[in-house]
């Protein structure tokens, strides 16, 4: 039994060269002259007292006790650079992709990052603000947080919270609406118009967000009111209801800041209550990962405190 272990540096030389059975080659993959790499092998031979390898014509090959200890050997140098890459990997900054439609990254997920970032400083986090669909399976986006998700088995899926769909307008505005409270005072009122014709197929869910979709839910048919404003983007039509422009449907869930600061007010009683809402998506190889599950585990929590879930 040895006492101690040859130095690493000889070892390392004797397996590389063991693994060529050529020395130049080996001098070549660890940036040594040949000659240095001899010097090496020489002194773990005489360090152990074995010989290891010995001349075969214009070549090297490996005596009975090389044989024995190289497959070994070589399994140990493999663990030594796996370790070190693993202690490099945790000083690396983590980053996380995740693809989110531009309404919910701006009026929840955003005001709502800088708590996670706090939390977990070494996590790099991307938005990727997009109203289109992102195969999960296939790109470099780890997550998904997407509306009126249809179920896949090859995905992870969780609940954030189930949609409320009500109008919404700013206060002033409110105040210029007869005050019968029916809906049939929209007639009086101008529309605030998202056009969802541009979004994918999946996203059929948001047809509650047209006005002659949500109004038929409530037996109410098409109106003769004033000509109102049409926005492609979701953003901007919330914007123009901001700034009194008219009455919007909107998801109360993701705005109750809004409501709570008195931006926007609820006209009517009435809200579409359909069983859709906000998912939090991931593959099943993604959720392996440490920074997903705390970012998975941080946002439930987040939408829990702020009493969103049903």
């Amino acid at each position: 039994m040895i006492r101690s272990l040859p130095s690493l540096n000889t070892l390392r030389a004797f397996e590389t060269v063991a693994r060529h059975l050529n020395s130049p080659l080996a001098a070549e993959e660890l940036h040594v002259p040949p000659a240095a790499v001899k010097q090496l092998v020489s002194r773990l031979e005489t360090s152990i007292g074995v010989r290891l390898l010995q001349r075969k014509g214009r070549g090297l090959e490996l005596t009975s006790a090389g044989l024995a200890g190289l497959g070994d050997l070589t399994l140990a140098m493999a663990h030594m650079k796996s370790a070190v890459e693993h202690m490099l990997e945790e000083q690396h900054t983590k980053q996380l992709i995740i693809t989110v439609e531009p309404s919910f990254s701006s009026a929840w997920l955003i005001p709502q990052l800088a708590q996670f970032r706090i939390l977990y400083p070494d996590i790099s986090v991307l938005i990727d603000s997009s109203a289109q669909l992102v195969d999960l399976q296939r790109s470099n986006v780890d997550i998904a947080i997407r509306y009126g998700t249809q179920k896949d088995n090859n995905l992870v899926q969780q609940r954030l919270f189930n949609d409320q769909i009500l109008p919404a307008c700013a206060a002033d505005f409110a105040s210029s609406l007869p005050s019968s409270g029916q809906l049939t005072d929209l007639q009086a009122a101008s529309l605030i118009h998202w056009d969802t014709s541009q979004l994918d197929a999946a996203e059929s869910s948001r047809q509650w967000f047209v006005w002659d979709n949500w109004l038929a839910h409530f037996g109410v048919h098409k109106m003769a009111g004033k000509e109102g404003l049409h926005f492609s983007d979701y953003s901007q039509a919330l914007q123009a209801a901001i700034a009194g422009q008219g009455v919007i449907l909107v998801s109360k869930p993701i705005l109750s800041k809004l409501f709570q600061s008195g931006l926007l007010t609820c006209p009517f009683e009435e809200k579409a209550t359909p069983d859709i809402g906000y998912d939090i998506v991931t593959s099943k190889q993604a959720i392996q990962r440490p920074e997903i599950v705390a970012f998975v585990n941080w946002i439930l929590k987040a939408v829990a405190d702020e009493q969103l879930l049903n």
